[in-house]
């Protein structure tokens, strides 16, 4: 007959989804991880119906059978995708259809992010970067105000993120092979990495498929190992994310009237949680530069603690529940 008096928390990237479904003590009782969550490519009904399958998975491995029927008091839903106001409105509407639990509410998967990194308790305000497979920021101030951005690409203005420095090596790689720009040893390193001889080759494999375009993701460390090897090509795609992580943060907290405040910075994310040295550096030299009372941390636990955290702040959650649950997401 399911549970109540819980939490099931849900974070959605691009990339992966993973559904945690909390106890009355805080302590998690099933999870399940899924695939990507992406409604502009395969429409809202789909990417729910994705979605419904990883909750029933938590489900199961709570041992709660097949159909549970409501899992939880309340549903934390942390999604990307999720940016727009009408998006987030639609998103609600599909998941409270589900279910699933009393109540629910649904956020940019950004927030999961700086709600892991915020401390339990209090008023919680600071800024969150996410540079996984995009780039997205987030910030809160107290009182709830928030700040954020439209995220949806290049026509809202975003730069970075792992697909992008991916396609970014791409280009500068081809133009070197080909003589169209600076010589870079990308040109050498990217196609190595599928075996291959050449960029003719990788460009042919990527185009024919004989190379999934989703494995282009592959290609980031590559870029950063040739930018630690002192490429200038590389080095400067990297100075660039760095400076556009540093961005993002100080418009946001500017835009909280924070810039001024000893607030946290919150890091994370594949690329950023990764910590290469140069990005890591980078980023760090130039908050401290452009916000230099700011607070930077990089958060390696995974987003669904967020996602759960923020269930725990709509219940009202006892301490006890918050210590519990951070126990099992060290990071």
């Amino acid at each position: 007959m399911g549970l109540t008096g819980s939490v099931l928390a849900i974070d959605a990237g691009n990339s992966k989804t993973d559904v945690a479904l909390l106890g009355a003590d805080g302590s998690v009782l099933g999870s399940a991880r899924g695939g990507g969550f992406q409604p502009p490519m395969v429409g809202t009904e789909r990417a729910i119906a994705g979605l419904a399958g990883i909750v029933a998975r938590a489900a199961a491995d709570a041992g709660l059978g097949e159909a549970p029927g409501v899992l939880a008091e309340h549903v934390s839903a942390c999604l990307a995708n999720c940016d727009l106001p009408i998006e987030e409105e639609r998103l609600t509407e599909a998941i409270a259809a589900r279910g699933w639990g009393r109540t629910v509410t649904v956020t940019n998967d950004t927030f999961a992010l700086l709600r892991s990194g915020l401390p339990d308790g209090g008023e919680p305000a600071g800024v969150a970067v996410v540079c996984g497979a995009g780039i997205n920021c987030a910030g809160l101030a107290p009182g709830g105000r928030t700040a954020r951005f439209p995220a949806i690409g290049r026509i809202s203005g975003d730069w970075g993120g792992g697909g992008h420095l991916a396609d970014e090596a791409l280009w500068w790689a081809a133009r070197s092979w080909d003589g169209r720009g600076e010589r870079t040893a990308l040109a050498d390193a990217l196609p190595a990495h599928f075996g291959l001889t050449d960029m003719l080759e990788l460009i042919s494999a990527l185009h024919l498929g004989d190379v999934e375009r989703g494995r282009r993701y592959e290609l980031t460390p590559v870029l950063f190992a040739v930018a630690d090897a002192g490429d200038a090509v590389a080095r400067a795609i990297v100075d660039r994310q760095a400076d556009e992580v540093v961005t993002m943060a100080t418009v946001a907290l500017s835009k909280l009237d924070l810039l001024g405040e000893e607030a946290p910075v919150v890091l994370g994310g594949g690329v950023l949680a990764a910590r290469h040295r140069l990005l890591d550096d980078g980023v760090r030299e130039l908050l401290a530069e452009r916000a230099p009372k700011a607070l930077a941390r990089v958060v390696q636990a995974p987003p669904v603690l967020g996602a759960a955290l923020l269930g725990l702040d709509h219940i009202a959650a006892a301490p006890a529940l918050y210590e519990r649950l951070r126990a099992e997401y060290p990071g």
